[in-house]
């Protein structure tokens, strides 16, 4: 399945070029983080499909999903 992903912030790195994931049927959020090469503690804030979810969501084909990281400041 194919889940559209945004990274933002430090998380930006991880970003795939085209903006696209191809994950199995069943895959979570932790699996999509993973795929990324993104450690789990590095983000704090998960949304899909613009609504706030966590980790162990699973996904479905189409989806979007934006990562945000925490963010420091002072």
């Amino acid at each position: 399945m194919r889940i559209a992903i945004k990274c933002f912030a430090t998380l930006a790195r991880f970003a795939p070029p085209a903006g696209f994931v191809e994950l199995p049927e069943g895959a979570r959020v932790l699996d999509l983080l993973a795929a990324l090469g993104i450690p789990e503690n590095e983000v704090k804030l998960i949304f899909r499909n613009n609504r706030h979810t966590a980790v162990e969501t699973v996904l479905a084909d189409g989806d979007e999903v934006r990562l945000f990281p925490a963010v420091g400041g002072g």
